[in-house]
């Protein structure tokens, strides 16, 4: 028993000393090299230049409607919501539930924060505890290992052992403070994932509605072909007109009916790829369907002023901590090049006899200092530090450009939802123009007042038009997707994931 308190004493000793050198370490340390501050926002009022009206023009078609930009609102969390279409929420949700992609984006999540906390680890000394148990045989030549005169015997050794690492410079501080900003860039990249997983979703759903818009625009073009051909080879029968009038028409039709397979072909491909982003095999597709017209163009769009862009835009903030982990690495290197100082601790007890290792002078225990300071290293930790700061300036470097990047994402976007509408409006009249041109073709052609080349202009007229016009209404719907992603996506909005810790600080019980 006697034995045993003295070793729960030294032990209760060691970690006394641990807790002491944790604080004299903080209390006294440093954190060389720059201290992070993230780069101010852009003092800009307007993403565009005046030119850009605060509403789109309107044309008197489904999907034609006004839109507003509102600077004074917020992007709701779920944007995708705004376009009223319940198979789309329903196809979003299946696939934030199901997609891979949010899966191993997670995981990097829990990896980049379970680094962070093991590197948090080098905060504390490392205590280890040791047992060892040999059968021995000296040689008489020698002078006799034990104080007997026995050359064969047990022998039994327990010891614990203490090593820190003094942060007098702060070098490790600056390894955990990159260790934690990585941890948060990774969340994220995880809200990233989120919002280019139901952005992706959305245009695809679009795609597959302008896809059937298109397939039934074209199948419009062949019905009117085919109903014209018929008049022609009937005419044709009755002397009225010439074979080449016939065949002229047959091969408009042909030429028409050719554009049907691939664009099925798209479709089925994009069938596919909704699939996919739902987490699911080709042969497993949703039984959500899009179409044009089920889909609600939203009219008061949400645009954030543009000195919160970059607190929202997650390339932004994942730039911004890829600048943090470099002005770290800065300091790490500097610190380098400066004195380590390392403090270890041995205590324990030997013995011939297993219950006497702590017994009257068995028990031992050294304490022992370093420092260690490179003198020469042929330039290595010197060039290491100007890499770490060529790091840095690369870093700022691309925070910059990204940040000049977002902005034009969404003056992009704003310009191209004004350009579509005014697209979409030409569209709608040039539709009724040539629709009533070839309305008026047709029955001139009944009554043999035209010739073929006048039908041909004029189907080829509507059906040009016609297509513009679907494709208008597609594109307002998928760029306004793309200034929703540009602004953000209204991550800010949604719960659920933690915040990743990011403090380099030591723990508090030990400052």
């Amino acid at each position: 028993m006697t034995e045993l308190n003295e070793s729960i004493g030294w032990m209760k000793r060691l970690s006394i000393a641990a807790t002491a050198l944790v604080a004299i370490s903080v209390a006294s340390g440093c954190a060389v090299g720059p201290n992070f501050r993230p780069p101010p926002a852009p003092v800009l009022t307007s993403y565009t230049r005046p030119s850009l009206s605060a509403k789109t023009d309107s044309a008197n078609v489904p999907g034609g409607e006004e839109q507003r930009f509102l600077p004074d609102r917020d992007l709701p969390r779920e944007w995708w919501r705004l376009f009223g279409s319940p198979p789309l929420n329903a196809l979003v949700a299946k696939s934030l539930e199901a997609n891979p992609s949010l899966v191993a984006a997670e995981s990097a999540l829990r990896q980049a924060r379970e680094l962070y906390f093991a590197g948090r680890g080098q905060f504390y000394p490392t205590i280890q505890g040791n047992f060892s148990a040999s059968r021995q045989r000296a040689s008489a030549a020698l002078s006799p290992p034990l104080s007997g005169p026995e050359l064969n015997f047990d022998l039994y050794t327990t010891q614990g052992t203490l090593s820190y690492a003094l942060d007098m410079f702060g070098g490790i501080r600056r390894q955990v403070e990159a260790l934690g900003a990585t941890a948060e860039g990774q969340r994220f990249q995880l809200e990233a994932a989120y919002l280019t997983l139901t952005s992706s979703v959305a245009l695809a759903a679009i795609q597959e509605a302008l896809l059937h818009a298109q397939i039934e625009a074209t199948q419009e073009i062949i019905d009117i072909s085919t109903r014209s051909l018929a008049l022609f080879r009937r005419q044709l029968e009755l002397g009225a007109v010439a074979r080449l009038d016939v065949t002229a028409q047959e091969a408009a039709l042909a030429q028409v009916q050719e554009t049907l397979p691939p664009l099925r072909k798209q479709l089925e491909q994009t069938r596919n790829l909704l699939t996919a982003l739902a987490g699911r095999f080709p042969s497993e597709e949703p039984e959500e369907r899009f179409e044009l017209a089920a889909l609600r163009l939203p009219q008061d769009l949400p645009v954030s002023v543009p000195s919160t862009l970059v607190a929202r835009r997650l390339d932004v903030r994942v730039a911004e901590t890829q600048l943090h982990a470099a002005s770290a690495q800065v300091g790490v290197a500097l610190a380098a090049r400066l004195p380590q100082f390392t403090i270890a601790a041995t205590a324990g007890g030997t013995s011939t006899v297993f219950t006497q290792m702590f017994a009257n002078g068995n028990p031992f225990w050294t304490v022992a200092g370093n420092i260690a300071h490179t003198i020469f290293d042929g330039g290595t930790l010197l060039h290491q530090q100007r890499a770490a700061e060529a790091a840095f300036e690369q870093s700022a470097a691309q925070y910059r450009s990204t940040v000049i990047g977002a902005f034009q994402n969404v003056a992009d976007a704003l310009h191209a939802l004004q350009a579509n509408a005014e697209t979409l409006r030409a569209a709608v009249d040039a539709e009724q123009a040539t629709k009533a041109t070839l309305d008026t073709t047709t029955e001139a052609q009944r009554l043999g007042a035209v010739n073929y080349l006048a039908v041909l202009s004029a189907q080829q007229a509507y059906r040009q038009a016609l297509l513009i016009r679907v494709q208008a209404h597609a594109a307002r719907l998928s760029d306004t997707v793309a200034l929703f992603q540009a602004l953000g996506g209204g991550w800010w909005n949604r719960s659920g994931l933690g915040v990743a810790p990011t403090s380099a600080e030591p723990p508090e019980h030990a400052r």
